[in-house]
């Protein structure tokens, strides 16, 4: 585990934000658990010529003093998120679940006022400067694997220290494809949608900004978006977790969202702004390393076979137009042993059942074998 460790670190500092001598570094991160890798991580810090700083943060202190969030307190926060992006080069933020609902306490309308406060820092952050997301393996997302939590840990450093070079190579035709892409059909049991991704491009995703990593993702034309799509993940959000969400679009607007439980709160959230109505990207996942659902988004929107349909903000890097203070990743996997599913570009069945049909993107099937 200390060698696997030491090897995350050193992705992180040489290939994911690739620190320059005199670059200032803040390492955020969730408890003391991670500490081992943070060690690691300022060592590497070091070696590169950086300059490591950190901050250590507790949930239930966080969630308690944002249970008493202010107009005083927002304030102060934004321009502690100013002085961030103002003053740091890149950031590494480590989390460590201990309880997906210690927010749940959280007043709806205190997190939106603090999302849309602190939306323009965000933004910076995300698209101007570098920056790399992680989960350190908690013994609750051992729990939420099936695994002890030795079992977890050598899944999730492996997961995190594939080939991301190797991925890189692997994943340039289909973003020649998507990058000349009009039409795209998703077709899935209970989901039948249409949009168009003409002009946005792609973006790959091979361990340079979250960790695990391997998607591609685009945008859909802002008002293109019609039919429907259902999610056949958990989809967690801000302490609440919704299973079996439908969206119904029309134009690109969401004009109906249903779920199995919460139905109330799950419109709540699409009322936080008039972006959060529509999409802010389209993804395609294909990590081979993980294959099943543990309702962390960081995990499950990387799944082999998988898609991801976000609601929300979209990314400066593949804009299409769409502001909001939300950008929930809501995943559906279209393996044959999750229903199965196709994906049309302009017409062209590209991948059926979770696997690339197309000769020149059936590298990306990492020799998954169907069940």
């Amino acid at each position: 585990m200390e060698d696997k460790i030491k090897e995350l670190a050193h992705t992180i500092v040489n290939y994911s934000i690739q620190v320059q001598k005199n670059e200032k570094v803040l390492i955020t991160y969730v408890t003391c658990e991670p500490k081992p890798l943070v060690k690691e991580l300022v060592k590497c810090i070091y070696e590169a010529g950086g300059i490591p700083f950190y901050r250590e943060t507790d949930p239930e202190i966080n969630s308690l003093i944002t249970e008493g969030t202010t107009k005083e307190r927002i304030e102060l926060l934004r321009k502690e998120k100013e002085f961030e992006v103002e003053n740091f080069d890149s950031f590494i933020s480590i989390q460590y679940r201990v309880n997906d609902y210690e927010s749940h306490n959280v007043d709806k309308s205190v997190q939106q006022t603090i999302g849309a406060a602190l939306m323009k820092t965000q933004d910076i952050r995300i698209n101007q400067r570098k920056w790399v997301l992680l989960n350190y393996p908690s013994v609750l997302d051992a729990y939420k694997a099936g695994m002890t939590i030795d079992e977890f840990k050598n899944f999730s450093f492996d997961v995190m220290t594939v080939d991301y070079s190797k991925m890189s190579k692997d994943i340039a035709p289909l973003k020649e494809l998507m990058d000349k892409t009009d039409k795209v059909h998703i077709i899935s049991p209970g989901t039948d949608l249409t949009f168009s991704i003409k002009g946005m491009g792609s973006i790959p995703c091979v361990g340079d900004k979250n960790i695990p990593d391997g998607e591609l993702y685009s945008a859909p034309v802002r008002d293109s978006v019609n039919g429907t799509i259902t999610y056949n993940t958990p989809s967690p959000y801000q302490g609440r977790i919704y299973n079996h969400v439908k969206l119904t679009f029309e134009n690109g607007k969401i004009i109906k969202a249903e779920a199995d439980n919460n139905n109330e709160e799950l419109n709540e959230i699409f009322n936080t702004d008039e972006g959060a109505r529509y999409v802010g990207e389209f993804s395609l996942g294909f990590n081979p390393k993980i294959l099943y659902p543990m309702g962390d988004i960081l995990f499950d929107e990387k799944i082999l076979g998988s898609l991801h349909f976000t609601p929300g903000r979209a990314y400066k890097d593949c804009y299409n137009g769409n502001d909001s203070a939300i950008h929930w990743d809501m995943v559906l996997i279209q393996r044959k042993d999750y229903g199965g599913g196709e994906i049309y570009f302009d017409d062209v069945l590209i991948r059926k059942d979770g696997i690339f049909v197309l000769p020149e993107l059936q590298q990306l099937n990492y020799d998954y074998q169907e069940k």
